[in-house]
């Protein structure tokens, strides 16, 4: 369902301008603010984009958009080219070390990637030429192989942070290669509403553990400005000219939130300054990871449950 409403002078959160009769959405819900069409999932509207044509040539270019954000998101050293497949494949397989060998089922992974890539991008290629090649051809179930192993090696694969894994990100061209194009895009959706729940999890911690105590005047604005820039980029595809508005203000306000400094007392000992010295550090690690959510767009649920617990502790610790 598609709802319209007045337009508005600024890139706002879709919910600022809703009616008071407004009946409350369901799922895939769709609505128009300002020319621009949100979607709504798991209780999050997000940016709306139609999904590609459902053909050959629109899935490779997904399929190679996609792999690109997998190595971007990823730690380094792992994106091996599908020629060095059967190399990395031997690594792999002689490696004993349990930390080494994982790092090559990183760079095993890549390799079967871009095997993957190269070989849909043969595909395509036969296709545009007037050859058909059919699902059941050997050349599609190597390409489907591949994916599948990649995808199987995904959680060897860790954020570039070094934080937790991040399999949702690892997985989508092995989605965009089996799934309906239309399917895969709602997936998305899905996923990017995880990642705001996080985003708001993770603000909401801090505002909790932080704000409101004197020393952290001023910071509850700051976090809340930050979350709400933070899902805005989440949701902004970076092909949409509205990326030059969204990302700016996303990364200025991080700046902001990490130049931020407490208040401490004259008479401060040794003691707590120390506490208010990691609070700024623990305040600038949930920057972090906030911007981490964003990027990748979609949930870090290990690294959102372990900060979280951190600024538990803290709390805690600033009563003794």
């Amino acid at each position: 369902m598609i709802v319209r409403f007045p337009m508005i002078e600024t890139y706002a959160d879709p919910m600022d301008t809703a009616p008071e009769d407004y009946s409350a959405p369901i799922d895939g819900d769709r609505r128009v603010i300002d020319d621009s069409e949100y979607i709504f999932y798991d209780g999050y509207w997000i940016r709306y984009y139609a999904p590609l044509d459902d053909t050959l040539a629109s899935r490779k270019r997904l399929i190679d958009s996609l792999t690109r954000r997998a190595f971007h998101h990823t730690e380094a050293g792992i994106n091996t080219p599908g020629r060095s497949l059967e190399i990395a494949r031997e690594a792999y397989e002689r490696e004993t070390d349990p930390e080494r060998r994982r790092i090559n089922a990183a760079m095993l992974a890549g390799a079967l990637f871009n095997r993957a890539t190269d070989l849909f991008t043969t595909i395509v290629e036969l296709g545009e030429k007037g050859v058909k090649v059919s699902h059941n051809n050997e050349l599609m179930r190597q390409c489907s192989d591949c994916f599948q192993e990649a995808l199987n090696l995904g959680q060897q694969v860790k954020h570039h942070s070094g934080c937790e894994g991040i399999d949702e990100v690892w997985g989508e061209p092995f989605k965009a290669f089996t799934m309906p194009v239309s399917d895969f895009y709602q997936s998305r959706f899905v996923k990017i509403a995880q990642g705001m729940r996080d985003i708001d999890q993770v603000a909401a911690c801090m505002k909790e553990e932080f704000c409101g105590r004197e020393m952290f005047i001023g910071l509850e604005q700051l976090i809340d400005d930050y979350a709400k820039a933070a899902r805005q980029a989440a949701e902004t595809m970076k092909k949409d000219p509205v990326i030059f508005q969204v990302w700016p203000k996303f990364v200025a306000l991080g700046e902001k939130l990490d130049e931020y400094r407490p208040s401490l007392p004259d008479n401060a000992d040794q003691m707590l300054r120390m506490r208010v010295a990691y609070g700024r550090a623990l305040i600038q690690e949930g920057r972090r990871l906030i911007s981490y959510i964003a990027s990748a767009r979609v949930s870090m649920p290990k690294s959102t449950v372990i900060y979280i617990d951190k600024c538990r502790r803290y709390g805690k610790a600033l009563l003794l």
